[in-house]
């Protein structure tokens, strides 16, 4: 990781935790139960890879990234409440998440799926009472990351083609749809997200949609990688990179979707750098 992503880590990170924090619900708050399984599944773990990226594309255009931290971490509320609907009984079945018991786990199977409810719902409240951008540039972000958690080519799309593939074969061209639509579609509205709100100008955004539409489906392919080192897909027979091309050109795959994303950002130039390095850091994740 360059030193310079490494410092933007050690500063936003920490700002995404605390808007975070005043975000949520006070645990102390009725109804509790609920309330506790939303701040358990969201605060204190997580790379938050999400709002960095939204921050990241937003540093871009303005120096002062204090604003889109209310946005950001709408972004990773909405992340927090798929990752507790993915870990259900009737979804993935995971027991843990993030080196702990799953919501499910925690909390019983009912408040989990109404703590995803919430979190999601929270999102967009928090996302429709932003008083930093215009009424005009909200009303558009909020359409964009609604399309990116929804049924045409979003999250849900992405989950439920996931779950049809499940012990079936598929293509190459089925896996990718799969991929860009569960993981890429929210990556990619994060990073168009905080580059729209930062100022950027239509060109620039159109050169960040090509961006996006790498890095999304790159980063699900490293996960894939990832869980294929760790084991966690074999016996699920889930649709994965590895298990259609094998790790080693799952890596290559990767490896070459982040040069193709470094291409495509590069008449950004400086202002592109941190999203380069961001890059960088998730093809070294691969080994």
């Amino acid at each position: 990781m360059s030193n310079e992503l490494n410092a933007f880590f050690d500063r936003v990170r920490p700002a995404i935790e605390d808007t975070l924090e005043q975000l949520l619900p006070s645990e102390s708050a009725s109804p509790v139960q609920i309330h506790k399984a939303m701040r358990y599944s969201t605060l204190g773990a997580g790379k938050r890879i999400r709002p960095c990226l939204c921050v990241a594309a937003f540093t871009a255009y303005r120096n002062d990234w204090k604003p889109i931290l209310r946005v950001a971490s709408a972004v990773e509320l909405i992340h927090s409440y798929s990752l507790i609907h993915d870990d259900l009984p009737a979804m993935d079945d995971d027991d843990l998440r993030r080196g702990k018991p799953s919501c499910h786990k925690q909390f019983g199977e009912a408040i989990a799926i109404l703590a995803g409810d919430a979190l999601l719902t929270l999102a967009f409240e928090v996302l429709s009472g932003s008083k930093d951008f215009t009424a005009d540039r909200v009303l558009r972000v909020i359409s964009m990351l609604g399309r990116a958690a929804g049924t045409c080519g979003g999250m849900i799309a992405g989950q439920v083609m996931d779950l049809e593939a499940e012990g079936a074969p598929v293509s190459a061209d089925q896996l990718q749809n799969i991929h860009r639509s569960k993981t890429g579609a929210l990556i990619g509205a994060s990073v168009w997200t905080g580059a729209y709100l930062g100022g950027a100008s239509d060109s620039d955004l159109e050169t960040i949609a090509g961006f996006c539409d790498r890095i999304g489906l790159a980063f699900q392919v490293i996960d894939d990688i990832l869980d294929a080192i760790g084991g966690k897909d074999r016996d699920q027979e889930k649709a994965t990179y590895p298990a259609l091309h094998g790790l080693e050109k799952s890596r290559t795959i990767a490896h070459h979707l982040m040069e193709d994303a470094k291409q495509v950002i590069s008449p950004l130039g400086t202002r592109g750098q941190l999203l380069v390095d961001f890059c960088d850091y998730l093809d070294n994740r691969t080994h």
